[in-house]
């Protein structure tokens, strides 16, 4: 699987001091991308905002090339007037900022961000740390950033791409040697698994789903059929016996195994024995849509842990009170930021400013990969680089969504792929359907389903992954 590489500022560092040339050629190829694309998108008079490091040299030279091609521009070094401009360079910090920018710069920042002015950002985003994301005080919001050589970290992970807008990597001649982290582009879903003439239901990826307390039954549902629209070949949802006959209803096409249940209508742990079973015939197991809340489902997902030597997908009230485990198996664990903060004794909050540091902690923590759901999902291992997903559409973000992530998720264990990539992929699955369905307001979970199924069948792969 071909990934693309996402470099922090100390691996771009290296990757100039690598380059063969002088600085100052780079120098010239940076500012030059960065004037062709104003002239080429930005009509009318510019400002260049310049700090005193090599980002604000490539702006000196973005200036130059603006005036030999014919345009007003106003070179701006510190805080100064930014007069009326069309449009404003950002070339103050670049890749070099690690807190929060200094008084100066911080008004500089806010003088830009109050002319609502179209901004193109040299590299990065001044304020953005280039490596995490984080913006640890003031930030520009760009229109577009011109990036070079390879796109930054922290235009790829929240709450530095929202400062980032449109990403355009410009290819200046560096050859970055080692990155850790690296985006999953669409092409990625070519590489799944597919149905062979001599698969059979079982050979093609079977999928057991765990969960589905009274009251909760939508949420097994939608994560079976996601398996099945993720092109697994048999799927089965282990839920409370009461809950029958709504899935007999609702899923023609899955195996219901009922499952001792409380007074409540939620799981025992007394059900392990009844799941393992199910799950001899399974390849991957999906453990949490609406598996609800109990001490009795608490110490069932414990169990299941330690007993069950498949692949394992862990969401929703799974992640309850989840305590870290040992697990030869592959484990692979989908919160939000306010369940990854309840794993790690945090705010959600916290983990929304340290996106990238949180997720690597709960995946040293857990030993397992974990997969933080967001507008940049990230996949973080305990052993291997950070995996970063950034497709999909705002309609995501509706009751259901997750639970459609942890079917695809299941499928691609079901299928032989490696937890990481499992869901890396999964995620681009997730965003790319959301995207080829138009999403409107107003739409649902299952809606996601039709647009699963054309993803996977090669559509919309096209669109790089920071566009």
């Amino acid at each position: 699987m071909r990934l693309e590489p996402l470099l922090t500022a100390e691996e771009t560092r290296r990757a100039e001091e690598a380059h063969p040339g002088p600085l100052d050629e780079l120098m010239e190829r940076a500012g030059g991308a960065v004037a062709s694309l104003v002239l080429n998108q930005f009509p009318g008079t510019v400002t260049v905002v310049c700090g005193s490091g090599n980002n604000g040299g490539d702006g000196k030279v973005c200036a130059r090339i603006l005036r030999e091609a014919g345009r007003e521009v106003r070179v701006v070094e510190g805080v100064g007037d930014l007069g009326q401009p069309d449009v404003i360079v950002d070339a103050l910090l670049g890749i070099g900022l690690r807190d929060a920018p200094r008084e100066d710069a911080a008004r500089m920042i806010e003088l830009v961000n109050a002319s609502r002015r179209p901004v193109v950002a040299v590299d990065v985003p001044s304020g953005v740390n280039a490596s995490t994301g984080e913006v640890p005080g003031a930030a520009v919001r760009a229109t577009t950033t011109v990036t070079f050589g390879a796109a930054k970290v922290g235009l790829a992970i929240a709450p530095g791409r929202f400062h980032a807008g449109n990403v355009h990597l410009a290819p200046i001649g560096l050859r970055p040697r080692e990155h850790e982290h690296a985006l999953v582009p669409a092409s990625a879903l070519l590489d799944v698994p597919r149905k062979r003439p001599e698969s059979t239901k079982y050979s093609a990826g079977s999928v057991l789903v765990v969960g589905g307390s009274r009251g909760l039954t939508g949420a097994p549902m939608l994560a079976a059929l996601a398996a099945f629209r993720a092109d697994a070949g048999y799927v089965a949802v282990a839920a409370p016996e009461s809950t029958l006959p709504v899935l007999e209803t609702s899923l023609l096409e899955v195996v219901k195994r009922p499952l001792a249940e409380d007074r409540a209508g939620r799981l025992l742990p007394r059900s392990a024995d009844a799941i393992l079973e199910a799950a001899e015939r399974a390849d991957a197991v999906a453990i949490g849509p609406g598996l609800g809340r109990s001490d009795g489902t608490i110490e069932l997902v414990r169990i299941l842990l330690e007993r069950l030597d498949l692949p394992l997908v862990l969401d929703a009230d799974a992640l309850w009170e989840l305590e870290p485990f040992a697990r030869a198996a592959p484990t692979v664990l989908t919160p939000h930021s306010g369940e990854l903060g309840r794993l790690l004794g945090a705010e959600s909050r916290d983990v929304d400013a340290h996106r990238l540091a949180s997720a690597r902690r709960a995946a040293s923590l857990f030993g397992a990969v974990v997969l933080l759901k967001g507008a940049d999902t990230i996949v973080a291992s305990p052993r291997a680089g950070v995996l970063v997903a950034t497709y999909g559409t705002p309609a995501l973000a509706t009751a259901g969504s997750g639970d459609v992530l942890t079917g695809i998720v299941a499928a691609f264990l079901a299928k032989g792929m490696e937890a990481r990539l499992a869901a890396g992929t999964a995620a681009v699955a997730h965003g790319v359907a959301a995207e080829l369905l138009d999403l409107q307001p107003g739409t649902i979970a299952s809606d996601l389903l039709p647009g699963l199924q054309r993803a996977l069948a090669g559509h919309g792969l096209q669109r790089a992954p920071l566009q």
